[in-house]
């Protein structure tokens, strides 16, 4: 493939030992993107090298969650290009994606403010497009000073101040290389945040920024509406019905083997996992919002009130 002049667009990736995902991912945004940002928190491996030998401009920063770390780049990265993209590490652009954003970027009319694009997730080295999997379209690209990173313990969503959305075809590869046991204790990490992210809708820990849900909404805002009625279903309870609907009702069997793994794990396990966390909390603590909040503070060294 012959590649364009490059469009005026930054790549945002947060990274901490991502030795093994950074260059796969530095090769395919730097066909496209005229800055590369790495935001790091203070990695150990050989990140920081490989993020120089592509000229990116290289920051650290403390972790605390994936959406302050975001919105402390976007706040404090020098950024001098018109258009801004979100990619993990683990990520990585298609040709037909690159084609279209060197395409399409420069001529989007000035009313679209942020774009579109469809992941495809890859599971034990395949990818998974059944099961509700694909396509899942998300907001990947806005113009600078138009988003950020809605304020939330987990699974965090771009936030668009103003304007509209629009999609450009192609995918954009969520592929992690690391083992199954690494994304078991990743996933229990992730099931505690999002217990603290359902606790907070229910008894106001605070007053985040949050994309909105509807019903009448984009993919994100639709998605994200569902996720409300599956909340209202009991603990327990949920987490089944969950994994009928994947598995079943949308064909993730027809995975074969990865299908029933991924589903059983991701859909089953993970999202039993965190209602056991909840219940756990309510379990030593009770249903009041003062005794959770130091609950997630003792136990975890978690100020859920703040972001940052």
């Amino acid at each position: 493939m012959k590649y364009l002049n490059k469009p005026s667009l930054a790549a945002i990736i947060l990274t901490y030992n991502e030795g093994i995902h950074l260059e796969r991912c530095l090769k395919s945004v730097s066909k496209v993107c005229s800055e590369i940002i790495i935001i790091d928190s203070y990695s150990t491996d050989s990140t920081k090298q490989i993020a120089l030998n592509y000229s990116a401009k290289f920051y650290q920063n403390s972790w605390i969650n994936y959406s302050s770390q975001f919105n402390w780049g976007l706040d404090n990265a020098e950024i001098n290009s018109e258009w801004i993209l979100r990619i993990d590490a683990d990520e990585y652009l298609t040709d037909k994606l690159i084609e279209n954003i060197q395409t399409n970027l420069p001529e989007i009319k000035s009313h679209y403010t942020g774009i579109m694009v469809n992941r495809l997730m890859y599971f034990m080295g395949k990818p998974l497009k059944r099961g509700g999997m694909y396509p899942i379209r998300h907001l990947k690209i806005w113009r600078k000073g138009k988003a950020i990173c809605e304020q939330r313990w987990m699974d965090e969503r771009m936030k668009l101040l103003n304007g509209d959305i629009t999609f450009l075809e192609g995918d954009l590869i969520d592929h992690n290389l690391n083992n199954l046991t690494w994304w078991i204790q990743k996933h229990n990490g992730y099931a505690t945040r999002e217990a603290i992210d359902i606790l907070d809708k229910k008894f106001n820990f605070t007053d985040f920024i949050v994309l909105r849900s509807s019903l009448m909404g984009n993919s994100e805002e639709q998605r994200r509406w569902l996720k409300g009625i599956y909340l209202d279903l009991p603990l327990f309870v949920r987490p089944f019905v969950f994994w009928f609907v994947r598995y079943f009702i949308q064909l993730g069997l027809l995975e074969g083997k990865r299908g029933f793994i991924w589903n059983l794990l991701q859909c089953g396990w993970y999202r039993f996992l965190v209602d056991a966390k909840i219940y756990e909390a309510y379990n030593k603590v009770g249903k009041n919002r003062e005794n959770l909040i130091q609950y997630f503070k003792d136990e975890f060294d978690y100020d859920v009130t703040k972001i940052g």
